[in-house]
């Protein structure tokens, strides 16, 4: 019998950072051309900071990169290039951490991927240990709860489920999350 398990949230597992950070760039450009969004060296960069990471990083963590690079010293710099993002679809803000992740579902301007009527569902797999966050996609969670509030009378607008806990790397170290 095959295996059906889901692999493993590529933010906890091994892999080329290079690669991600070149798919998200590609997508973007794609975007720009396709939407005419406006892209500066800094909300490239951001984007690249963030797609590199794949942890939850806060605004000023990125301005102090942005600084050191030469590509912007006030905060509202960064957080234009968030806000850009963000609404381009490409970024989501983890309210828990108050800081930022890349998508890795990167879908058009109001969230929506290809082929997903209901809009894209952003979950988020938070280590309260090592702040990595993963981000999860499964159209079946989407759909669920979507039909539990439709069953309730109301219309999803935005979906956004941060769920705590420790990584795989976090539990083989013996690392507990924190309360």
């Amino acid at each position: 019998m095959p295996d059906t398990a889901p692999a493993p949230a590529l933010a906890f597992a091994d892999h080329d950072h290079g690669r991600c950070r070149a798919s998200m760039l590609d997508a973007l450009a794609r975007a720009a051309r396709t939407r005419g969004l406006r892209l500066t060296p800094a909300r490239v960069r951001v984007l690249e900071l963030l797609g590199e990471a794949h942890r939850a990083m806060e605004a000023y963590e990125l301005l102090d990169q942005l600084r050191a690079e030469g590509l912007g010293w006030q905060p509202p710099v960064v957080y234009r290039a968030l806000e850009f993002l963000i609404g381009a679809g490409f970024a989501h803000k983890i309210e828990r951490l108050n800081a930022y992740v890349a998508c890795c579902h990167p879908g058009d301007e109001d969230g929506r991927e290809p082929g997903h009527e209901l809009g894209h569902v952003a979950c988020f797999l938070i280590c309260s240990a090592c702040h990595k966050v993963a981000e999860i996609e499964d159209p079946a969670l989407g759909a669920a709860l979507a039909a539990a509030a439709a069953g309730r009378g109301f219309a999803v607008g935005r979906t956004v489920l941060e769920i705590e806990g420790t990584c795989p790397t976090c539990q083989a170290a013996g690392t507990d999350a924190a309360p």
